[in-house]
């Protein structure tokens, strides 16, 4: 006869499983909303696998490939999908292929043999082969957001020459400001993971190595030479806000621009869409010369984003 007290503690699992998946389920993306948002839209981004003998890469694009690329990455848990708002804007699909990646441990993107991937520099590495989906003869700009931030550096440092820009939103990026919560325990714990999507097991494990991974890359920042942008919200309960202040000290490019928003959270893409394509279609910052911008609540509130 099952205990009460096993069952009560099965209970209490479950219980834990059902809460994780709950708080982190605004951040995935199903295929049935996927379809039903794309049901009655004249366009729609194409999907396709890049596979060689020890990568699956799943990526969606949109937009001519003669145009120059917009590579976006997302953060973790996550998924391309989740720009889907900047791969529906007909400006920026009028100006960039636009070609969103499911990192690996994301989606149906794979690497051999493994389950979770890590490492920031595999994560980067595992993303190269997109660059083959480029036609325009015209260097790329890379977007990362939260985790995926500084998986975007690292790809950048890789290919210096094949980038003419990086964006990095709300990145975490810090080694020494990994936030914990009172649920990131429990996602490690073997049986709840059971009852978990693999998409929040795998972020569970980027969390829980995070910081080191983010000391072994340490040495890129000194060397992006691209113009660079660092977008940080002041009210970002995921990604401290003094992850701006690491950036400005350890990025020593000259064409490195710092904007910090003060009343905005985590999903600055969302909720700042028209200052994010303003930014990718015209560059007017880092023309004019502007280094460092503090947008006050005023000024975001007025901004109609």
């Amino acid at each position: 006869m099952v205990s009460f007290k096993f069952l009560r503690s099965t209970l209490c699992y479950l219980f834990l499983a059902a809460s994780l998946t709950s708080c982190f389920s605004k951040y995935t993306i199903t295929a049935k909303q996927v379809r039903k948002h794309y049901a009655l839209k004249k366009v729609k981004p194409e999907e396709y696998i890049i596979k060689n003998d020890t990568l699956t890469l799943c990526v969606a694009s949109v937009g001519a490939d003669t145009l120059p690329m917009l590579l976006l990455i997302h953060g973790a848990p996550g998924s391309l999908w989740g720009y889907m708002n900047l791969m529906d804007d007909q400006d920026l699909q009028k100006n960039f292929h636009i070609v969103s990646v499911d990192r690996v441990g994301y989606g149906k993107s794979r690497l051999k043999k493994l389950r979770h991937v890590t490492s920031i520099e595999m994560q980067a590495n595992s993303l190269l082969p997109v660059l083959a989906m480029n036609k325009s003869k015209q260097k790329i700009t890379v977007l990362g957001r939260s985790y995926g931030a500084p998986i975007a550096a690292k790809f950048a440092s890789l290919v210096p020459d094949q980038v003419k820009e990086l964006v990095m939103v709300s990145p975490v990026i810090d080694p020494e400001r990994e936030k914990f919560y009172w649920f990131s325990k429990w996602g490690r714990n073997a049986f709840i993971q059971l009852f978990l999507p693999g998409e929040f097991n795998t972020a569970t494990a980027e969390k829980y190595s995070h910081s080191n991974e983010l000391k072994k890359i340490l040495p890129i920042w000194q060397d992006l030479t691209m113009p660079t942008t660092v977008i940080q919200g002041g009210n970002d309960w995921i990604a401290d806000p003094k992850n701006i202040d690491f950036a400005k000290k350890h990025i020593k490019s000259k064409r490195a621009q710092y904007i910090y928003l003060y009343n905005a959270g985590h999903m600055i893409t969302y909720t700042h869409l028209s200052m994010i394509k303003e930014l990718l279609l015209r560059g007017q910052l880092v023309r004019d010369g502007i280094t460092s911008v503090s947008v006050p609540p005023a000024a975001e509130v007025s901004s109609g984003n």
